[in-house]
């Protein structure tokens, strides 16, 4: 009997939990999946606590819902991985041996790592909502806040789900219109990158839509700290921004449980074969989802395109095979725009989203980098996706490659 042990049980690690045990021989593959929590957070949803579209109970689930029989499913914390012998410690004592490790412990965010921002104001007048501790302490602020300077802050790249903070500010202009004090309210966006997004054809529209919002966007803020006192975010090159309410996207890092088994780089990110998925070190470590390095965006749609090559690989190393399968670093975004409308993005390693329709060439029925109804709702009902299909590791009609079918080529 050989051991398969998957570090993980959130996105990434539950959908190739379910995958592989339907694939593999039960009397010949024990599969283990290890996490320390008992919960299942829909992330997506998080965006939409402050603004009361969701709340706490529409975001979770047990774990154990989502693992398949046969699955051994271990709540333990990770201590470390040894991975020159094999074998995984856990903090209880117990060591765990295997013959295959993925890797799929995610991204955690840091507070603690910018100076200033875990400190007097926190979850007072700075939050983040990347939590779900975060987001419901700022709906009850959002309940009685008066209006004042309202900052989106990004404090460095990489992040999970890289437009959300698009969302946010989005959905914030939408929600204090409808209470009646938008112009109570002077929303910022703040971030390192040089626009509204990271790429060209996307930033364009993205910026053109903020400013129809009357949202504000300073780039290229590289932050160094929080004044709480001041109530002022101050970069490296001492630019000073006053905030009343601040919300933060903090530093992301990887699991310290990577830091302590020499796995990782300076973010505790696994290197990884951007398209075979397989650890630059040990050839028989796999990373899939957030906590790889691979250069495309921390979002549970990569995780989703990744595992249906991550599987193909998989199989054809436990049977001696060249890895054949290539990721190609196919992300896929919808974006909330506010008034129940939306925008889409479909992109990979190569390609930079550019418009045009998804899925189908010319029908669609979504819209790429276009502000439409029908976008909302495909946002809306994902989550009913995410829980029935994508967690479960079954087939969704969309490809893992990329296709440029129904994109059209712009210049900038």
């Amino acid at each position: 009997m050989k051991n398969l042990v998957i570090l993980g049980a959130g996105t990434a690690g539950t959908m190739m939990a379910n995958k592989l045990r339907r694939a593999l021989e039960k009397d010949e593959w024990k599969i283990t999946i290890i996490d320390q929590f008992k919960t299942h957070y829909y992330q997506p949803g998080f965006l939409f606590i402050p603004f009361e579209i969701y709340n706490k109970q529409d975001v979770i689930k047990p774990k154990s819902n989502f693992i398949p029989p046969g699955v051994n499913l271990i709540y333990n914390e990770i201590d470390k991985v040894e991975a020159d012998d094999n074998k995984v410690h856990l903090t209880d004592g117990r060591v765990i041996n295997y013959d295959l490790l993925i890797i799929a412990t995610g991204t955690q965010t840091r507070p603690d790592e910018t100076p200033g921002m875990k400190d007097k104001l926190w979850y007072k007048d700075i939050f983040d909502f990347y939590t779900v501790e975060g987001a419901v302490a700022l709906q009850k602020k959002f309940k009685s806040w008066q209006g004042g300077k309202l900052v989106m802050l990004i404090t460095e790249i990489p992040f999970k789900c890289p437009v959300a903070p698009i969302e946010f500010v989005c959905l914030a202009e939408a929600f204090f219109a409808k209470k009646g004090m938008r112009d109570k309210v002077e929303i910022t966006y703040v971030t390192p990158m040089s626009g509204a997004f990271t790429k060209p054809v996307a930033t364009k529209m993205l910026s053109e839509l903020l400013k129809e919002k009357n949202i504000k966007v300073i780039p290229d803020f590289y932050l160094e700290r929080i004044d709480n006192d001041q109530k002022k975010i101050i970069s490296y090159d001492e630019q000073e921004i006053d905030f009343d309410l601040l919300t933060v996207v903090p530093t992301n890092m990887g699991s310290e449980m990577i830091e302590r088994s020499g796995l990782g780089d300076d973010l505790n990110f696994v290197p990884t074969d951007k398209h075979t998925l397989q650890s630059e070190k040990h050839e028989n470590i796999f990373v899939i989802g957030d906590a790889a390095n691979i250069p495309t965006s921390k979002a549970g749609s990569v995780a989703h395109f990744a595992g249906d090559i991550l599987f193909e690989n998989i199989l054809s190393y436990i049977e001696g095979r060249p890895l054949m399968a290539k990721f190609d670093g196919h992300a896929n975004c919808y974006i909330e725009t506010g008034y129940g409308k939306g925008a889409l993005i479909d992109f990979n390693y190569d390609t930079e989203p550019l418009p045009g329709t998804f899925p189908l060439p010319g029908i669609g029925p979504f819209g790429l980098l276009k502000n439409t109804k029908i976008n909302h709702y495909g946002k809306i009902i994902f989550r009913w996706i995410y829980w029935h299909i994508l967690l479960k590791g079954k087939e969704l009609p969309v490809e893992a490659d990329m296709t440029m079918a129904g994109k059209q080529k712009v210049s900038i």
